[in-house]
């Protein structure tokens, strides 16, 4: 194969396979180091947050009104029994993710509900028997599944009854064998600027994807990527190792730049949101999950490069169905948010969802939450005391400092000093959202109150 075709082989190898590697690192993270604010859990364990994002949760756009649960699960031994308890009625839901970046099964409120139950994951040909008292079967693609939980949370307050539920949160193994304590190692004598390859080489064998990804992915046997034993990168060609490293980087630039490609059209300041960004996958598709052509990508080679900017995007997000997240650092007339001005955000009527919706302020670029005099980091749905219009109509106040009308002060959202970005997130959104008849409104400035006029006796 000539040396420019080579090269582009390996740019598509590295837009198919770096969801693969991103997600399989980031779970022997999670084993070792912990992943974020979560301290590390072996593998068929969960890991709880202490509660929903601070000041002190230093982890980008984390949810102020959620507490995050993970488990990674290894399914190499045997079946995993998943004990989830009764919420009674809270939101909840458990994302169950593939070696893949798969989103292919969900629990929780809208998708089996909020009361008690026991589910049986199971990993890939599995055909045993289902014990007495299983809710149903999860038939996971591959045998390491990461299992992402978020639950509603209304403060420190509730916090009792959320650590209840934490603890009702379990995993049994099943298995007639050991599950592994890590994951496949990588061949120790690759260079470091092939380890990447080195990677998708071993954990494409070990976790296989569906059939029809396998017809495609057998277009880089010139690559070395289907080779088993020793590993060819630790002593290949330096014809090979050109190729390898343009591909990497061109692969690389094309994940960045359809990362950064903005939405079409749009007035000035308006909110963006990706409701279909989990729709690359269409072969797995579970409990929880929706099967019309609509959340499905048609095109599979199309969406390859989707997923692959939803791993670089990565926090965790479900498909639209489950929530929709929207975003913007703009205000009506195009200026940048920062907290030197007064904003409102008018929502006539408020965002149409079946759970709730919450508007949250985070620092930029970093997107970590400030502290502030009233410890209100949400404002939403789920607030008390909200002061709505006659029409149902909400006036929601964003500003560094309290507003002094009471009214203003009970719909205040306090925001950092300098430039900031607001995500409102909308879970179980309607159907008016996802077929974007809902518009978020842009955000408006106030112009700053005149100084007040000193009168007096001469």
């Amino acid at each position: 194969m000539e040396p420019d075709a080579l090269t582009a082989l390996a740019a598509d190898a590295y837009v198919y396979g770096v969801p693969l590697v991103r997600r399989l690192s980031e779970v022997q993270a999670c084993l070792q180091e912990g992943c974020g604010s979560l301290a590390p859990a072996p593998f068929n364990d969960f890991a709880h947050a202490d509660g929903p994002a601070t000041p002190g949760t230093h982890v980008p756009y984390a949810p102020a009104d959620l507490v995050d649960a993970l488990a990674q699960l290894d399914l190499s031994g045997g079946p995993v029994r998943l004990h989830v308890p009764d919420t009674a009625g809270a939101y909840y839901v458990l994302q169950f993710v593939d070696a893949w970046s798969n989103a292919f099964a969900y629990l929780g409120s809208r998708a089996t509900g909020t009361a008690e139950g026991d589910w049986l994951v199971v990993p890939p040909g599995w055909a045993g028997t289902v014990p007495d008292g299983v809710s149903g079967v999860i038939d996971a693609p591959t045998s390491v599944v990461s299992v992402v939980g978020r639950l509603a949370c209304d403060g420190p307050e509730d916090m009792p009854r959320v650590r209840a539920l934490q603890q009702e949160l379990t995993l049994t193994h099943l298995g007639d064998r050991a599950h592994r304590t890590g994951l496949p190692a990588t061949e120790s004598g690759v260079p470091g600027e092939l380890r990447f390859f080195e990677e998708l080489r071993v954990w494409m064998a070990d976790f296989p994807p569906s059939a029809a990804d396998r017809a495609y992915q057998d277009r880089f046997q010139p690559l070395g990527l289907l080779e088993e034993g020793i590993s060819p990168y630790v002593s290949a060609a330096p014809r090979l190792v050109r190729a390898l490293g343009r591909g990497l980087a061109l692969g690389r630039l094309r994940v960045e730049e359809a990362a950064r490609r903005p939405a079409p059209g749009g007035p000035e300041g308006a909110w963006q949101m990706i409701p279909h960004l989990r729709d690359y996958n269409v072969d797995h598709l579970g409990v929880g999950t929706l099967r019309p052509p609509e959340w499905r990508i048609a095109d599979r080679e199309a969406s390859y490069l989707v997923r692959a900017v939803a791993a670089r995007r990565e926090r965790g997000l479900p498909h639209g169905y489950e929530a929709v997240y929207a975003e913007t650092s703009r205000d009506s007339r195009g200026r940048p948010l920062t907290g030197a001005h007064r904003y409102v955000l008018r929502l006539a009527p408020p965002p149409p969802v079946r759970a709730f919706w919450s508007l949250t302020a985070y620092d930029s670029p970093g997107g970590h939450l400030v502290a502030n005099e009233a410890a209100r980091y949400a404002i939403g749905k789920r607030t008390p005391g909200l002061a709505h219009g006659a029409d149902g109509s909400l006036t929601l106040h964003l500003s560094a400092e309290r507003p002094e009308d009471p009214q203003e002060a009970a719909n205040w959202l306090p925001v950092p000093a300098g430039a900031f970005r607001p995500v409102l997130r909308l879970h179980l959104p309607g159907q008016a959202v996802l077929d974007g008849e809902y518009v978020v409104p842009a955000v408006e400035r106030l112009e700053a109150r005149p100084a007040s006029r000193v009168t007096g006796a001469s």
